[in-house]
């Protein structure tokens, strides 16, 4: 296809626009959807991590509120500050510290070392009891500090210095809550209590709060140790990662998000007995907008199709639109070439069709047009042609006239003057005028002569007047049309026996821009028979004028004529005023009840200003 077809264009301009107008769509929608599903995702997360704070937060107080136990068993803390050294007292230390051990799950160890007998005591999940003399508290249990309670992180479980081999012991991660036991009111220690709880109690619930096949979970302490993490070699070590030295290392607020690496991140600050951890959830993008892709791979397959429908529909389209624009063209062409008889046919009822309509009536009209101008110059070289067989030069016809008018003022003839004057005018309007439309006061001043000449002619019988409106002696009409119907009159109608003959000639204007001119007499009628032959040849104006201007019998037929107009007939008026004037012009023909006959010939209304 070429690119300057209306058709190329209107696919491309109708295809593009649909295109980008989808993928706009597309993209909205898709920016949307993940913007939806990023906001969606962080609020659910942040109350889903809101709620592991909580749970870690109440695992920790209620470790804590274990290990204050110690504080509510009178016999406890009354061995702890006494320090007896015998069997019943060891066993009572043995059922305290049992009784942590056992009172929540996943308790792994539970340290406690006296310090006014300088023993310690560990109580080992699966393991005899043990109780030996120290020197002092295992260091990670001593604590010196203003705090009284303190968390470890993740680290793997030892036996606090005992020595004897314990052979059902295996290190395993855990995280331990040390206590100091003061002597009340004052900050004395009694005694250092550790329980080591194992990392699933931590992973029961931190595995609640993500997805382990596609995103991670981080809690860290406040020195940036991994306290879990789904990679266990991992556990107890600093999380030397980007993202959270500049993210969330300095970061004082207890909630928050971002997003770095192709990653979102949300985390939670947890703040619980005097320990700052934080919660890390790792989400990837791909993962986060995962449902958002696969509804854009969906839309991308609907949108194939309804490009497929789309294109099918514009191009059905353009073929329809276009195909009559192209066979409109190749009527053009023809008419181009000369053809000017070229079948058009109709090419619907939209807007396409009715040009096609349009371009078939101009063209009807055009032809009707030069088939007209044709006819009006065989009527033109027809009476070229009568004019040369009269054998009379139109200049030595008019110069002898003039030398015959001076002659009859010289010999004080008026008369004859005037008579030779209206035959002049009659001459010089039948053959020095090349115009074929003439105004109706031309066409009067010709008949006005022709009148004075018939005066002479037979004796003043007759008297000639008109009433025609000012306006209307400007509208234009068709040459040599008033006077061959006036002559008929006298051929046909007139009678030598009457001296009171009357001629009548008026113009009014009629609706719709038409005017009516009407010659009327009151001679002969027209016999029924011979009015009603009369009223069917002006049925077929144009019959009539082919046979008097086209064959040779109309020929020789004009040639025998004497004088102008003579035996030129009704129907042959009527066919060159439909050449000129159109096929609604109108001649009819009727007797006078009181006797005569009415001519009626209705126009159209041009002036001279409007033809050009």
């Amino acid at each position: 296809m070429k690119w300057n077809s209306i058709r190329t264009k209107l696919i491309v301009f109708l295809l593009v626009p649909t295109i980008i107008c989808i993928m706009a769509t597309m993209y909205v929608s898709y920016s949307h959807t993940t913007s939806s599903l990023r906001t969606r995702a962080v609020d659910e997360n942040k109350n889903l991590l809101y709620q592991g704070y909580k749970n870690i937060d109440s695992l920790l107080q209620e470790i804590n509120r274990l290990s204050l136990s110690v504080y509510s068993d009178g016999d406890f803390y009354r061995l702890l500050e006494a320090g007896y050294d015998d069997l019943s007292s060891d066993i009572a230390i043995y059922n305290s510290l049992n009784y942590i051990s056992t009172s929540l799950p996943n308790i792994s160890q539970v340290y406690l070392y006296g310090v006014k007998d300088a023993k310690a005591t560990l109580i080992t999940d699966n393991t005899t009891p043990k109780r030996w003399l120290a020197d002092a508290p295992y260091h990670t249990s001593n604590l010196a500090g203003s705090a009284a309670v303190s968390v470890q992180t993740t680290h793997l479980s030892n036996a606090y210095g005992l020595r004897l081999p314990l052979t059902q012991f295996v290190p395993e991660p855990v995280f331990t809550i040390h206590r100091r036991i003061e002597r009340i009111p004052t900050t004395q220690a009694l005694g250092y209590l550790s329980i080591d709880v194992k990392l699933a109690a931590l992973k029961d619930i931190v595995g609640q709060l993500y997805d382990q096949q596609q995103e991670k979970l981080y809690l860290v302490d406040n020195g940036g140790k991994l306290v879990y993490s789904p990679d266990s070699a991992l556990l107890g070590k600093p999380l030397n990662t980007a993202w959270y030295s500049s993210q969330i290392a300095g970061s004082t607020q207890p909630q928050g998000y971002f997003e770095q690496d192709s990653s979102v991140f949300i985390y939670q600050h947890i703040d619980s007995l005097g320990q700052d951890w934080t919660l890390v959830k790792q989400i990837p993008v791909s993962s986060l907008f995962r449902e958002a892709k696969e509804a854009a791979a969906i839309n991308l397959l609907l949108l194939a199709l309804l490009l497929l429908i789309i294109t099918a529909l514009i191009v059905l389209v353009s073929f329809r639109i276009t195909a009559p624009i192209k066979q409109l063209t190749r009527y053009m062409n023809q008419v181009k070439a000369g053809n000017l008889d070229v079948d058009i046919q109709p090419a619907g009822k939209d807007e396409i069709g009715v040009v096609t309509g349009h371009f078939r009536s101009m063209m009807d009209t055009i032809n009707n047009l030069i088939l007209r101008e044709y006819r009006l110059e065989l009527a033109s070289r027809t009476n070229e042609l009568r004019a040369l067989q009269s054998q009379i030069n139109p200049h030595f016809l008019n110069n002898t006239l003039q030398i015959i008018g001076t002659l009859a003022l010289e010999l004080k003839v008026p008369q004859i003057y005037a008579l030779l004057s209206a035959l002049a005018k009659m001459m010089r309007y039948s053959m020095y005028n090349d115009e074929k439309i003439v105004t109706v006061q031309n066409e009067l001043d010709h008949v006005k002569a022709y009148i004075e000449l018939q005066k002479e002619r037979f004796e003043n019988r007759f008297s000639f007047r008109y009433d025609i409106e000012e306006p209307l002696l400007q509208a234009l009409m068709p040459k040599m049309i008033l006077q061959p119907i006036v002559e008929n009159y006298f051929k046909h109608g007139f009678s030598l026996d009457r001296g009171d003959g009357l001629l009548e000639i008026t113009a009014a204007r009629l609706a719709q821009g038409r005017m009516e001119l009407c010659i009327c007499n009151n001679g002969l009628p027209i016999p029924a028979g011979r009015l009603e032959a009369l009223r069917r040849e002006l049925l077929q104006p144009q019959a009539v004028e082919d046979k008097n201007l086209l064959s040779p019998a109309g020929e020789e037929h004009l040639s025998k004529r004497d004088a102008p107009g003579a035996g030129l007939g009704l129907g042959n008026v009527l066919a060159r005023l439909r050449l000129v004037c159109g096929d609604n012009a109108v001649m009819t023909v009727d007797n006078l009840q009181t006797g005569g006959v009415i001519i009626r010939l209705q126009i159209d209304i041009v002036v001279e200003s409007e033809s050009r």
